[in-house]
């Protein structure tokens, strides 16, 4: 295919593409005007014997696929967490693909995995972390939380790699500690640990939605008192529904008197940290064993990439290496990053995220996280003077929870009014958001990430929710 040139002629053509989607994203509804079923309607239903051309099956990408994508990477999507794949790191994708290597072990690649090394280190210390914590480059948050509660269960040292859990007396019931606000992913880990639903504690929080560290110290305590064997506890920098942050030190102070693994979930707001002004959010996790932060979430690399950081890699390694004889090498004092996760096969993540690093540089990074952080706030200013709404948690950074209240009626009322402004809102094509629920109340959540996002789009935002508002009030 190289040799008679077909595969530059048909690259440029998708360079082209990329380059007109890029540069023209807002064409495009936000949210996915398909309906179930379309595209498999769509489709053959078997494959086909012969090979088709390129044509064909581009023509299809744009007919039948791009109908069928909600695009998260659109100056306008304001749901969930938004997110953005810069330019020069879908070129790093594209040669990631390109190269195709399997960075399990060192030898695999060499420059894999030194990269993954140095990027790290340059991230930690873009983020204030201290050297004594190691990254690892897992595909989401979810796979970080889970391998950072395996390692907390092998440091409890009950001989679970060996022995494992089932049929065993001796073992203690082990508990892991969250809130309410605390992403899912935690739970589901627990559930794939074998510690089960019912030993994931929630302790209360606050008016903030943060964890109280008293009465985790209580749960603790108790829990201690009746035999039950705390296993971890996790702290959330940026939760997912309000972006508040738990009192980590206060936290870390009870889990270290009582010998309890912290785990900080930092995803989302992890990378706020790279500000000065804001890095205080990761400070007081500096004594925690383990923290998560995801690049692809606020750093402009494509997902998947996110980085756990752990205290102790050789207690991570313990956890989870098992080479088999072929796999076995001569090199010593080399990371074979298989050894630190459930996955043996890796992709080369490491290159996207040093891509973006050295093209906007920390300065460059910087500046487009304080913009979406005033920009944050100054759609919460406007919702703040809109008569009948009201913000429904603090916002430290680029996220605002909001409500519409409805003057002499009840909070269901409330409620469905709200949701029927995000169907609204959604429905109009221009933009997305979503919502959640705080204190068993639905309220809307506009998140800001994306680095092509302008002020006009914000405001464009504002002016949809408040016109849908209008009319639906």
């Amino acid at each position: 295919m190289t040799e008679d040139g077909a595969f530059r002629e048909r690259f440029a053509r998708v360079a082209a593409w990329i380059d007109d989607y890029l540069r023209d994203t807002r064409r495009y509804p936000v949210l996915s005007r398909a309906k179930p079923g379309d595209l498999i309607a769509a489709l053959p239903a078997s494959p086909p014997d012969e090979g088709e051309s390129f044509d064909a099956i581009f023509r299809d990408f744009e007919q039948l696929i791009v109908p069928g994508i909600t695009h998260w990477n659109h100056p306008r999507f304001f749901a969930y967490f938004s997110i953005s794949a810069a330019p020069v790191t879908i070129m790093a994708e594209a040669l990631a693909a390109a190269l195709d290597v399997n960075a399990m072990l060192w030898r695999t690649s060499p420059a894999a995995t030194e990269l993954e090394d140095v990027t790290l280190g340059w991230l930690r210390e873009m983020l204030g972390l201290p050297p004594a914590f190691h990254g690892i480059i897992y595909d989401t948050a979810s796979i970080s939380g889970y391998t950072a509660l395996a390692a907390a269960r092998e440091s409890l040292g009950l001989e679970i790699r060996e022995r494992g859990m089932a049929g065993r007396h001796d073992l203690p019931v082990l508990r892991v500690y969250i809130t309410d606000q605390t992403h899912s992913h935690i739970e589901k880990a627990a559930i794939a640990l074998g510690v089960g639903r019912e030993n994931v504690v929630r302790v209360p929080i606050d008016g903030d939605f943060r964890m109280q560290p008293e009465a985790l110290a209580r749960a603790l305590d108790d829990d201690l008192a009746h035999g039950r064997r705390p296993m971890c506890a996790v702290a959330t920098v940026g939760t997912t529904s309000t972006t508040s942050s738990d009192p980590v030190a206060a936290i870390r102070a009870i889990t270290q008197e009582r010998n309890v693994w912290l785990h900080v979930d930092a995803a989302y707001a992890g990378p706020a940290a790279i500000l000065p002004e804001f890095r205080s959010l990761l400070d007081p996790a500096h004594g925690a064993e383990s923290i998560v932060v995801n690049p692809h979430k606020w750093l402009f690399v494509p997902i998947d990439l996110s980085v756990l950081y752990v205290r102790d890699p050789e207690l991570l390694r313990r956890t989870f290496s098992l080479v088999a004889d072929y796999l076995v090498t001569p090199e010593t004092d080399v990371h074979n990053y298989m050894d630190y996760g459930l996955q043996l096969g890796r992709r080369f993540r490491a290159l996207k995220l040093w891509f973006a690093i050295r093209t906007y540089g920390v300065h460059g990074l910087q500046q487009h996280l304080r913009a979406h952080i005033a920009l944050a706030r100054e759609f919460a200013g406007w919702v703040e003077h809109e008569p009948d709404c009201e913000i429904a948690a603090p916002y430290p950074l680029s996220v605002v929870c909001f409500r519409f209240v409805v003057p002499g009626r009840d909070d269901a009322a409330a409620d469905a009014l709200n949701a029927e402004i995000m169907d609204d809102v959604n429905a109009d094509g221009r933009i997305f958001i979503s919502s959640t629920k705080l204190r068993g109340r639905t309220v809307l959540r506009l998140a800001i990430g994306n680095e092509r996002t302008t002020r006009e789009d914000v405001v464009l935002a504002w002016q949809i929710i408040r016109d849908a508002s209008l009319r639906l009030r």
